[in-house]
Parts: structure tokens; C-alpha cells; sequence
């Protein structure tokens, strides 16, 4: 009886174990297809706002192009399951393998996706700036891999951080396949660590989150001079096809849209501090400028922030 009582008691235990692990490897970010955005250029549109359980974390623009030497990717997502729902993605689309990633900077929810991208396609280098290295290897890459399963209470916690191995600086340009990968940096913009991607042949811009379409993020990192100026000389290059890191994939028009909403913002900031106004007085200063934009996905929370951060600057750059 006593052995037949440890049989079961194992049998159980091994029994809740496989529950366990299937439960696991049930956890899946939902499909997001693809849409095509150019001739050989596609993109996930995700969801707006903030990570949260009801997104499963995923609210990026993963990209991909498709060369004659296999897929290449941008942004594959905010983690582990969104780079697997990525791949999934990529295959009803292409057999094609991956052969290359880009990040456009250290903000995990657009490259925490790296491990699945590695697991997959371990040989298959993956690309960034250096300052979104240095600053992912000094901490932040952690910090956003906790954020975001927290606020998706546990169901990203497989993720773990998959650091880019190759490094592009401003002006470098890749030939992958047939088709050329042209980097752009102009300093810090909405970070220090923005890499933009054009694909050349393809009359694409990949803009990390210099860009948002009806969506507010957090400019804490960034500044708003610096992220005009960046889009000012982005648009030199000519491109048609404007990816933004949040939001739906446009003309030109997008770009100078969130031109335009930064431009506001700093303006009404440098009014205030021209006026003397008080603190107090800020935000519905900036508010009544912003009008237009009070719609967005996020504005009643970043708003405020905003206004904050651009009369900081403002006074910095007045003094």
C-alpha cells in the first residue's frame, strides 16, 4: 500500500509539473498580423498605450523587410512573446530566415523580443547605437524587463535581456541582400540612444519613438529641441514611407505632426518662462496650446510631464 500511495504521489507531482510547463508554453502574446507598408517593407501596428495585462505587454511597431538574403527586423517587441508572436508573424509572410535585427534605442518594450530573435536565429547579428548598449548593459535593460512584468502582473516573466552584438554609428550604412540599411543619429532626441532606419530602396523610414502617431510617450530621456532638430534632419533624406514607434505608418505628414505637437509644447514652455509665469500657471498654458493633440492615447497622463520637462529646458538652454 505504502508504494502504491508513492506511485501516485509521483505520478501526481510529475502530472502538475507537465500542467505547469504546458501552462507555461500556453503563454502567448496574441497574433498580430503584418502589414504591408512598402514593396518588400512590412509592419506590426500594435496597441496603443502602456504595457498592461490586457496587451500582454505588446504595444510597439515591429518591422520587417524582406531581402533576397532573408528577413530583416526592427524593434521585435517587449519580450520574450512578442518576439515570439514576431517570428510566427514573419512566417506567414516569408519561409525566409532572419539574417539581421535593428533596435532603435534602449526602451525595452521595442527589443526585450531580442531573445526570441537569438533563440531562433542564433548566428543572426542583431544591431544598435552604442549609447542604447551602454545604457541597456548599465542598468536599464533590467529595469525595463521588470516594468513591463509588472505591470503585465508575471506573463512576461520568462523575458530576459538579449543585448544587440554589433554596433552602427550616424552614417553607417549596411547592404543586406539587395536592399541597403542607412542609419541615422543626430544626438538625443527622445533618448541619446535613438537609431532611425532608412531603408534606401524601399523609400522607408523606421523612426523609433521619435516619432508617435495619436499617441503620447515619456520625454524624460529625451528633449524637444533635440527631437526637432533630429526630425528636421530625417526628413532631408526624402523617404515616403514613415514608420513611428507607436501609431499607424503614414506620408511625411506624420512626422511633422508630432514635429508640430513638440514645437507646441517648447513654445508655450519658453512663453512662460518669458512671462515670468508661475509654476501653476504652466500647464494650462500648455494644455490650451495642445488642444489639438487631447485625443492622443496618453495625453491626460503625459501632459502635465511634458510641460514640466520642456520649462526645465527651457530654462537650461535660456541660461
Amino acid at each position: 500500500m505504502r508504494a502504491l500511495l508513492t506511485t501516485l504521489l509521483i505520478g501526481l507531482s510529475l502530472s502538475s509539473l507537465e500542467v505547469a510547463a504546458d501552462t507555461e508554453k500556453e503563454k502567448r502574446v496574441r497574433d498580430y498580423p503584418f502589414e504591408q507598408v512598402a514593396e518588400n517593407s512590412w509592419v506590426i501596428h500594435g496597441p496603443l498605450g502602456h504595457p498592461t495585462v490586457e496587451n500582454q505587454g505588446f504595444m510597439n511597431n515591429p518591422g520587417m523587410v524582406v531581402t533576397r538574403a532573408g528577413v530583416v527586423l526592427v524593434d521585435p517587441g517587449s519580450s520574450v512573446l512578442a518576439g515570439e508572436m514576431v517570428l510566427r508573424m514573419v512566417k506567414k509572410v516569408t519561409d525566409a530566415p532572419v539574417v539581421a535585427t535593428f533596435n532603435t534605442h534602449v526602451h525595452g518594450d521595442h527589443w526585450l523580443g531580442n531573445q526570441a530573435i537569438r533563440a531562433a536565429y542564433p548566428d543572426a547579428p542583431i544591431y544598435a547605437h552604442p549609447n542604447m548598449v551602454s545604457e541597456a548593459e548599465s542598468g536599464k535593460g533590467d529595469q525595463w524587463r521588470l516594468l513591463i512584468e509588472r505591470q503585465t502582473e508575471g506573463l512576461t516573466r520568462r523575458t530576459r535581456v538579449e543585448l544587440p552584438d554589433q554596433l552602427l554609428n550616424h552614417g553607417d550604412e549596411l547592404r543586406i541582400g539587395d536592399h541597403t540599411f542607412r542609419i541615422h543619429h543626430y544626438g538625443q532626441a527622445h533618448t541619446n540612444s535613438d537609431m532611425m532606419v532608412e531603408v534606401v530602396e524601399e523609400g522607408v523610414v523606421f523612426l523609433g519613438d521619435n516619432v508617435m502617431s495619436n499617441r503620447l510617450g515619456g520625454m524624460q530621456e529625451g528633449t524637444f529641441l533635440g527631437n526637432m532638430q533630429t526630425l528636421k534632419r530625417v526628413l532631408e533624406s526624402g523617404a515616403k514611407v514613415w514608420v513611428p514607434g507607436h501609431g499607424a505608418t503614414a506620408g511625411a505628414e506624420v512626422v511633422t505632426t508630432y514635429r508640430d505637437y513638440l514645437k507646441t509644447v517648447y513654445g508655450g514652455a519658453l512663453l512662460a518662462f518669458e512671462e515670468g509665469m508661475e509654476s501653476d500657471q504652466l500647464k494650462p498654458l500648455i494644455v490650451e496650446r495642445a488642444a489639438a493633440y487631447r485625443d492622443w492615447v496618453g495625453y491626460s497622463l503625459e501632459i502635465g510631464r511634458h510641460a514640466g520637462h520642456a520649462y526645465l529646458e527651457v530654462e537650461s538652454n535660456e541660461f
